[in-house]
């Protein structure tokens, strides 16, 4: 990897970095925390480095080893372990999360900017993510200081979620499988490779995640403890 491609890759590693400390704030599961980041990570980046999400012909697609296990862990969580999220989770970080959304739509402008994913992934195209982590660290302070109620703060995560989808759809069907439907001059190959491949196994689990615990808290009435605001 020459120096032009190695310190926008380290900065990413660091965005993961910065995305895994805030969730390991935001949930009491240190020791969950830490296999996340001994074997899946490291799972994650060996077989990006390998090439295996690159394989565009297997039904299912590779990608797919990537997102479908923390699809199904964080399913289980929410039907399951409803209960232990919402006590002892903090939404404090799980809102301030949100933040890293804006590196993370600078990292998907620059990989569009040397043509490994299309436009249409970017902030330029038809993904506004990015106002997600603008307003992420407002809507926190509103609610503190009781500007935002809980529904309030419910309506932002639903928005947010919504604008999840959005990219999230977009990044599937621009990627270069059986099933693409977008963007087939400049396909979605960036999101394959390492590091960058743990924006689909991580980054937006982790996003997905936050949301989903918030939205149970502000509906199941568990957000008056001291851990939410600290």
């Amino acid at each position: 990897m020459d120096t032009n491609h190695l310190l926008p890759s380290a900065l990413f590693v660091a965005i993961v970095t910065a995305t895994w400390i805030l969730l390991y704030k935001a949930i009491n599961a240190a020791k969950f925390m830490w296999i996340l980041a001994l074997i899946w990570l490291p799972a994650q980046i060996l077989l990006g480095i390998n090439g295996f999400y690159l394989d565009a012909t297997s039904i299912p697609p590779h990608l797919a080893w990537a997102i479908g296990p923390p699809m199904i862990f964080i399913a289980y969580l929410a039907i399951f372990q409803r209960r232990m999220l919402t006590e002892t989770s903090s939404l404090k970080y799980l809102t301030l999360l949100h933040t890293t959304r804006i590196t993370v739509e600078l990292a998907l402008f620059y990989l569009y900017q040397m043509g490994e994913i299309p436009k249409l992934m970017t902030f330029e195209g038809s993904n506004p993510d990015i106002l997600s982590g603008i307003t992420a660290p407002l809507v926190w302070l509103a609610y503190r200081k009781g500007i935002v109620g809980n529904k309030g703060l419910l309506t932002w995560n639903i928005v947010c979620l919504a604008l999840l989808f959005n990219i999230v759809v977009h990044a599937i069907l621009s990627a270069p499988t059986p099933f693409q439907q977008f963007a087939f001059d400049q396909p979605n190959v960036g999101l394959l490779k390492a590091p960058y491949v743990l924006l689909p196994a991580f980054i937006v689990p982790a996003v997905l995640f936050s949301h989903v615990v918030a939205i149970l808290k502000l509906t199941g009435g568990n957000v008056a403890s001291l851990r939410d605001f600290r």
